[in-house]
């Protein structure tokens, strides 16, 4: 991930320098803002997480501008899709402080985690899915997280450097809507670690799409590779007649048009069905419990999109590193 956005000014210092956003080169650059917010943590601080997450092949956040898209449920299937290859070891990282669903959508909410002389060990749902969240933290499923920026950071960073993930293939990272204290700090604490990228979500109609827009500008901005826009809850399609139906419809093209419009790769549609949420709510992954819908089918799609993107990825990185190694 580049340490220098592409529309950055000319001598511009770097989004991880302690002078990003403050020094003359910054004057002018439509970044300034931003490059200030962004928290400045000592180096040692990036430098253990990159060797905490030094055995995990790939890194995927999973963002939104909008709340309500699906971003959770879209990162727990991801995971189960995912893991449902034995030889795949996935984790899912649920930094969304306020709100953490994932323990129920994943079924472990009752869980709590357990700490041990190599760090937090996270809650295992099977033997190669493996989940961390706040929400194993509270007291109960209703206590209110009320808190400020700077303890959410502490959070996070301490769920990147102390939590045993052991070997994996996929770490997932949930994150709440919007573009602010949750998503600058994954950015920065990861920026040293060869994070693949972001899935974006966004629902097909304008009042969605206004937000999700601001999102993929802060991706950009910040040097954020995006793998992809996926558009929740498309269609839906009537599980007797088969008919389909436009909830919201897609009044300015939709998510398809939005990725052209910014150049980024769309991942596809997945269409909405009933049973998705009583899923979530139960606990239980759609894609085994559902196999013959459409929407699983469309899961599936853009899992194995995703998947490749992540090969290839990994492939242009150890071609880089045998090409140092030659010319060193």
């Amino acid at each position: 991930m580049a340490d220098i956005p592409a529309n950055a000014s000319e001598h511009c210092p770097g989004t991880g320098s302690e002078s990003a956003g403050k020094v003359a080169a910054c004057q002018g650059c439509p970044n300034q803002s931003l490059c200030a917010s962004l928290p400045k943590e000592p180096d040692q601080a990036i430098q253990e997480i990159q060797q905490k997450l030094s055995c995990v092949r790939h890194k995927i956040v999973v963002l939104s501008g909008k709340g309500g898209v699906g971003k959770s449920t879209f990162t727990a299937h991801l995971a189960h899709g995912l893991a449902a290859d034995d030889n795949i070891q996935v984790g899912v990282l649920d930094i969304d402080i306020c709100g953490p669903s994932i323990p129920t959508i994943m079924g472990v909410q009752n869980e709590q985690v357990h700490h041990s002389a190599s760090g937090w060990s996270p809650v295992y749902i099977s033997n190669n899915l493996a989940v961390m969240s706040v929400g194993f933290l509270l007291k109960g499923p209703e206590d209110a997280v009320i808190w400020r920026g700077p303890r959410k950071n502490g959070l996070i960073k301490q769920f990147l450097r102390d939590v045993d993930w052991g070997q994996l293939d996929y770490l997932l990272i949930d994150t709440p809507p919007g573009t602010s204290d949750e998503h600058l700090s994954i950015v920065q604490y990861l920026s040293q670690t060869q994070l693949d990228g972001a899935i974006v979500l966004t629902t097909p109609q304008e009042v969605s799409l206004i937000d999700v827009r601001k999102e993929i500008n802060f991706c950009q901005r910040v040097g954020l590779p995006v793998i992809g826009v996926v558009e929740n809850m498309s269609i839906f399609i009537c599980p007797k007649c088969k008919k389909d139906s436009y909830i919201f419809p897609p009044s300015t093209g939709g998510g398809e048009k939005m990725a052209a419009d910014f150049r980024v790769p769309f991942l596809g549609r997945l269409p909405l069905d009933s049973r998705i949420g009583k899923c979530c709510d139960e606990g239980k992954s759609f894609l085994e419990e559902v196999t013959d819908s459409p929407a699983t089918q469309a899961f599936v799609q853009i899992i194995h999109k995703i998947q490749a993107h992540c090969s290839q990825e990994q492939s242009s990185r150890e071609t880089e590193t045998g090409e140092a190694m030659d010319e060193g």
